[in-house]
């Protein structure tokens, strides 16, 4: 069937695509798309899928072409030819949880992963038997308990980690610090042990502190490289599009709020004056709004009154993150996320923002957003450097009071 002009293939896609009904699919899958005209280059998730046929989500004959963003232009008329091959593998650290159930399953719909990886310290097997069934090309495989850790991460070319106790009502980050700060100290271990060369998401809360107490784990290891390592922030900037849209009846598609500073409390900072589209907020817009996008892990929890934390929605910011650097590692070159990194954009030695990522990680820390901010977002940038300085100097001072790992 001749392919549509404009499709999206990103989670969420279909995988019995491009095959004929009851065909069996071999991995890897490739799928080529020829790109006429503009394009925009990827950055996180894309919703919407197009076909003649509109067949069914599970098969049927369906074309797709890469959603891009605006920061590469194809020349009117000519063609660029892309290809998208299931050949990566990725390993979900604590996938028996609430956040990795969901996770794995968006995953396991990613067009680009081939093996699948799910690892907790118990009722992983259900899990990974329930997602195997799911006829997307993604291999699945189960560890369970400390002795299969390292079977679970090697040749891994992206490890997740979202393993950790969730936050309870009247919890704060910080409550979380002793237990989830040993969780992912051991789980880093192991991944310099077996795929020292792998990206690293950490999920685990509180990540102002988890994200350094990884890379100090790293150094010890002598296989640290800062372009790997990222704090999954990218929950702030879907909550932040996610607001924005609702208050200015946007489109959510156009909307892109860059989000900067932490993962907690005030250190969450959206750019509201670097939105785009454009859009004016008053004085009370921008207060309420921030006050909301900072406060928005709260609301769930509270919401949930002690059955949760924010787990669908988290599940789904890292499912973006985590099929932005797989177009990365697979060679798209305008791929652009939110992260909490190793910088130098200010004072602090962690801080979030918007990096471009390439092959072999992070090629560019975004600097402008930084530049020409209101008054208001100027104060709030101030006022969040002691509190994240102070998370991060607590999971450093974590580390080396530790023994050195061998």
């Amino acid at each position: 069937m001749a392919a549509t002009s404009a499709t999206t293939f990103l989670i969420g896609s279909p995988f019995g695509i491009c095959s004929k009904p009851g065909s069996v699919q071999t991995r890897p899958l490739c799928v080529k798309s020829n790109l006429n005209g503009y394009s925009r280059g990827f950055s996180g998730l894309r919703a919407g899928l197009s076909s003649e046929s509109q067949s069914s989500f599970l098969g049927g004959e369906m074309a797709l072409t890469l959603v891009h963003s605006p920061y590469r232009k194809y020349k009117q008329g000519s063609s660029s030819s892309s290809q998208i091959c299931a050949s990566y593998k990725v390993a979900i650290l604590g996938a028996a949880g609430g956040i990795g159930q969901p996770l794995a399953l968006l995953v396991k719909m990613s067009p680009l992963v081939s093996s699948l990886n799910l690892y907790d310290v118990a009722n992983v097997k259900g899990v990974a038997a329930d997602l195997s069934h799911c006829n997307t090309p993604s291999a699945v495989a189960d560890f369970t308990g400390e002795s299969e850790l390292s079977n679970s991460l090697r040749g891994a070319d992206v490890v997740v980690i979202p393993a950790g106790v969730p936050r309870k009502p009247g919890m704060t980050r910080d409550d979380l610090f002793n237990i989830n700060a040993n969780i992912v100290k051991s789980l880093v271990e192991a991944i310099a042990d077996n795929c020292p060369n792998a990206f690293i998401h950490i999920i685990s809360n509180p990540v102002n502190s988890t994200v350094p107490i990884a890379a100090e784990v790293l150094k010890q290891k002598g296989v640290y490289d800062p372009s790997k390592l990222f704090g999954v922030t990218t929950l702030d900037v879907v909550r932040a599009n996610t607001f924005v849209a609702q208050k200015k009846n946007l489109k959510l598609i156009d909307v892109d709020v860059p989000v900067v500073g932490g993962h907690a409390g005030i250190t969450i900072l959206p750019l509201l004056s670097k939105a785009k589209p454009s859009v004016s907020f008053t004085d009370e817009e921008v207060q309420e709004l921030t006050t909301r996008i900072q406060n928005a892990g709260t609301e769930v929890v509270e919401a949930k009154a002690g059955a949760g934390s924010a787990t669908l929605s988290m599940a789904y910011a890292a499912a973006r993150f985590v099929e932005s650097s797989l177009r990365a590692i697979d060679g798209d070159s305008d791929v652009y996320e939110c992260s909490y990194v190793q910088s130098s954009l200010t004072d602090l030695p962690f801080f979030a923002s918007r990096v471009k990522l390439g092959r072999k990680g992070i090629e560019a820390v975004i600097s402008s957003e930084l530049d020409g901010l209101t008054e208001y977002e100027q104060k709030a940038l101030e006022a969040l450097k002691p509190e994240l300085k102070a998370s991060i100097d607590k999971g450093i001072a974590f580390i080396q009071k530790q023994p050195v790992a061998v």
